[in-house]
Formats: C-alpha cells, structure tokens, sequence
C-alpha cells in the first residue's frame, strides 16, 4: 500500500513538472516585430523663394582725403565733425601771410615788366621810323626789336609767376569739393601742415552708398543679367545687419573689370538710397540676392534629414510599412525646410516625425500628425 502511494506522489510530482516546462516554453514563444509609430509627408514639388548671401562692405561711391598744396599753419576750421558739407564751401585756412606778401611782391615785378615792355616798343618804333629815312644803320634796329622781343617775355614769365602766387593764395583756402559728409577733424587751429603730406580730413558721398561684395566668376553672366534689367522697385537686391534688414533695396552698380586670377572672384558693387545717413562707410553687412531659379522644387522638413559623418539622409516608406535609408543632396536651407536636389523622387514617402526611433528596415506604423501631436501633449 505504501509502494503504491509512493508512486501516485512521483507521477503527480511529473506531470507537475511537465505542466511548468510547457507553460515556460509557451511564454518563451518568439513575439511578432515591433513596429515604430512615424508621421511620413509625400515628397512634392514646390517653389522655393530664398537668397543666395554673401559677405559685403558699405563703401562711399566717392571719397577723398583732404590734404593741403601750401606748407603754413592752420588759420581757420569752418565745419563741425561730422556734418553734411557743400561743394565749394571753405573749410580750413592757412596762413597767407607769406603767401599774400608773395603776391604784392610778383603784382609790382609785373609792373616793372610792363613798364619795360612799353619803353622797348617805342625804342623800336622809333628806330623802324628812322630805318624809313636812312638816318640809322640797319644793326640798331635789330637790336630794338630783340630788345622788344625780350621784354614781351619778361611780361610774360612775370604773369606766370604771378599765378603761381596766386594759386598758393588761393590753395590756403581749403574748400570742400563735392556734396557730401565730412569726418572728424585730424588737424587743429595751429597746427603746422606740409604741403602734399598732411591729412587734414576725409569726405566722402553718402547718399546714394555703395555696398562691395565678391561673386564667383562663374556668376559674372547672372550679375550682367541683373544689372541689364533693374526696375524701380526691384526686391532682389537686399542688405542684413544681423537679424535687422535695411528697408531699401538696391540695384548693381558696377561688375570690376577683371577677376582675380588668385581666387577666382570678381568684386561687384551696389547701390542703395540713404537718406536717413543709416548706412556709413566701412560697415560690415550681409548682401542677399534673390534667386529665381528654384521653380518646381523638392523641399522637405528639415527634421526628417538626419546627418551621419557629415552626410545627410531621410527614411523612405517602402514594402509592408519597411523604410529604407537614402542619402540626399541638401541644395538650400530654408528656415526649417530645405530644398533637395537629388537622392529622392517626387510621390515618395519619406518619415518626418519619429525617425530618431529607426533604423535600415525597421518597420513603422504611420499615425495622423494631430494625433501624434496630442500624444506628446498629454506626455
């Protein structure tokens, strides 16, 4: 009786034991693939507006440094730094002392030779008139006419010596010699100056003002095109300081005459109003150019691309809700969009929300946008 209580135990210890093993085996069974909720947006084509930028450089159209033609000392400063000056307008004298002492001296030398000149014409009239009668020998005449000859030079040579004079009287008085904006002062009353070496000033054009930027030499013909058909009112041409845009546009000014064989490049220069003095000479500004040829355009959301050792790429949806890697082109970047020039075709289907979740085949369950989005809210 004991042996047949002893192996009802075991047989029911057994079929235990088989019951736990088939429980575990059914629990171990393998699970189906695990599919990663995405947003994906059809690839389409579109017009792209953007600007291409380059870095540029306001410029006054003209400019010069005033320097003085006569050595002496600063008489007289007749302009405040900074203003807005006339062309013609006195704005520093020189001492014109030596100068105007320099001119009574050759105004009185002049009158000498005048003198002379008129003593020298009677001399040989007088002689051509007794030449007439036989009364004086031919040599005197020729003497009075070399004499004649000679004094109409000396006056002459003495008016030149007079302008030059003058000229320097006249170079003591420094006026300005365009319209335009003058800077600060680099002399004061009493400074000694050199004649041809001393700065005094700059003045330069301040509206219109250039800006300077360069260009590829590979867009010299668009530049041309651009220049040839500028219209009042055109957008293309713009100028960025920082995040602030100046509120005029401008037009092309001048393509330089050659391209720089060392870098390949050809300096171009606009022109824009300034009326309000908002732009000065030497800013550094950021010149935007409207580009029209992006037509019919494939641009998609910037965060669908993601980068990897410096490529770019997006999931595209293939078979069965499987994506699929593909590297792409970035041509632009348009805020948070950008425009793809190859890798993808138009129709395709591309993730846009969730790729940080997937990888080469990984297998996606595409949920509405507005319902992704109050997913993540109520997170």
């Amino acid at each position: 009786m004991l042996y047949k209580t002893i192996r009802s135990t075991a047989a029911w210890g057994v079929a235990l034991i088989l019951a736990a093993c088939g429980a575990r085996q059914q629990d171990q069974k393998p699970a189906g693939p695990q599919t990663v909720p995405v947003t994906v947006t059809t690839v389409a084509l579109s017009d792209a507006v953007y600007y291409d930028e380059y870095p540029g450089t306001v410029t006054a159209l003209n400019q010069v440094e005033l320097r003085p033609q006569v050595t002496g000392y600063i008489t007289g400063i007749y302009f405040k730094d900074g203003d807005r000056v006339r062309k013609g307008q006195k704005l520093y004298a020189i001492d014109q002392q030596v100068y105007s002492a320099n001119e009574q001296q050759a105004i009185a030398n002049l009158q000498v030779q005048e003198t002379n000149l008129v003593k020298a014409q009677k001399d040989a009239d007088r002689y051509h008139e007794l030449a007439r009668q036989d009364a004086i020998a031919r040599q005197q005449v020729d003497y009075a006419d070399a004499a004649l000859e000679a004094a109409r030079k000396q006056v002459e040579a003495a008016k030149a010596a007079l302008n030059a004079v003058r000229s320097n009287v006249g170079f003591a008085t420094i006026t300005a010699p365009f319209d335009g904006t003058i800077g600060i002062s680099q002399v004061r009353t009493g400074t000694s100056v050199v004649a041809g070496q001393t700065v005094l000033n700059i003045i330069s054009t301040d509206n219109p003002i250039g800006v300077d930027f360069v260009v590829d030499q590979r867009e010299i013909f668009r530049f041309s095109q651009l220049q040839q058909s500028k219209k009042a009112g055109d957008s293309t041409f713009s100028i960025v300081f920082g995040q602030e845009v100046y509120p005029q546009h401008g037009a092309v000014n001048f393509i330089d005459r050659a391209v720089d064989p060392q870098t390949g490049t050809i300096k171009t220069r606009l022109v824009f109003p300034n009326d309000k003095n908002m732009l000065r000479p030497g800013m550094s500004a950021t010149v935007r150019v409207l580009n029209r040829n992006t037509a019919h355009a494939m641009i998609i959301p910037m965060k669908a691309i993601t980068e990897q050792l410096g490529s770019f790429f997006v999931y595209a949806v293939g078979d069965s809700n499987k994506v699929t890697q593909k590297k792409v082109t970035i041509g632009r970047q348009l805020g948070n969009r950008a425009v793809i020039s190859d890798g993808i075709s138009v129709n395709e289907k591309i993730v846009v929300e969730g790729v940080q979740n997937l990888r080469e085949g990984s297998v996606i369950t595409i949920v509405d946008p507005a319902k992704a989005d109050s997913t993540r809210q109520g997170h």
